[in-house]
């Protein structure tokens, strides 16, 4: 028999395999949704992925309906800030920026600026749930900030006359909303299970890309005559179970086995399979600034991820006092 420390770090190991396998499928995001920008706009692709992920959201809210007929009027409006701020707006940021940075080499810089959604999320979460900032906090938050201007204005002053500016922008803007997605559904999950929490935000979502997208006046020819081919369907379909579900589910799998500071470890699959992914098939270079912007930002993440390792320790040490006291 295998003793429990073999065990444990087989465990482990495990889990960081499927952190890891999660994140790189987020890596292939960028080349398949600028194949789609061929046919539709930001807001349509985002509007198409959410009527596809109705399929799996009304039949769980259905279901599971006693959980969320409960919520309180606080609850909902922290449902439609995930619903519509990270999965709609967000995710049309998201594909708004791919589609700038294409146009300037700063594809690898919109994706890069998304490791910054964990500093985001504790800041918000000191805000929103009342959780207890350390005082280490503020330095590191300091120097993720300094790693994203790097990231996007390089080593220049602030100029908003050329794409990759703007790209950088639409990448933060999607960073926030996401951090803050994490921090709101948190809120709700207090009362709901993770598998309605994602219904809810799917479901919710789907009024206001429909609004948004009819809005838009869409060329409906245009859209028509790309549905009608199977390869951008089958790339709709990818988009739909790849990216919103599936990574997902195997990425919060391995999460709940592994301290916060290893995840941050295995997330780098991410930029490295999408800078992997963007030279190859993009043909997108990365500049010096955009490595030196990208270290900056991640190592401030792994100290923060560090700190909320120690910080969980610490609590399962006075759990444990307590328990023994009690006995």
């Amino acid at each position: 028999m295998k003793d429990l420390s073999t065990l444990s770090r087989a465990s482990n190991q495990a889990s960081l395999w499927l952190i890891a396998c999660g994140a790189a499928l987020w890596g292939l995001d960028a080349l398949f949704i600028l194949a789609l920008q061929h046919w539709f706009t930001s807001i349509e692709i985002v509007c198409f992925e959410h009527v596809l992920l109705a399929l799996y959201a009304f039949p769980v809210l259905v279901r599971r309906r006693r959980e969320w007929l409960g919520l309180g009027a606080a609850d909902w409006l922290a449902v439609l800030f995930v619903a519509w701020g990270g999965s709609a707006v967000a995710s049309i940021l998201f594909n708004v920026g791919l589609a700038m940075g294409i146009r300037s080499d700063a594809v690898n810089e919109v994706l890069l600026l998304q490791k910054l959604q964990p500093v985001f999320a504790l800041l918000l979460a000191a805000v929103v749930l009342g959780e207890r900032v350390r005082r280490a906090y503020w330095p590191w938050f300091a120097v993720a900030l300094v790693g994203a201007y790097v990231l996007t204005f390089g080593f220049t002053w602030p100029s908003f006359s050329n794409a990759s500016a703007w790209a950088g922008l639409c990448a933060l803007g999607a960073a926030l909303l996401w951090g803050g997605s994490t921090v709101m559904g948190k809120r709700v999950m207090r009362k709901v299970s993770f598998p309605t929490m994602t219904a809810l935000r799917f479901g919710s979502a789907l009024p206001l890309l429909v609004a948004l997208t009819l809005l838009g006046h869409p060329n409906w020819s245009r859209v028509a005559d790309g549905l009608g081919h199977w390869a951008v369907m089958g790339n709709l379909m990818y988009q739909t179970v790849v990216p919103s579900l599936l990574s997902l589910l195997v990425y919060y799998r391995g999460l709940g086995g592994v301290k916060a500071s290893y995840a941050t470890l295995a997330e780098l699959a991410f930029p490295a399979t999408g800078l992997a992914v963007n030279a190859l098939f993009l043909h997108q270079t990365v500049h010096a600034a955009q490595w030196m912007g990208f270290a900056l930002v991640w190592v401030a993440v792994y100290a923060l991820s560090r700190m909320a390792d120690g910080a969980d320790g610490a609590r399962s040490r006075v759990r444990e006092a307590s328990a023994n006291t009690a006995a």
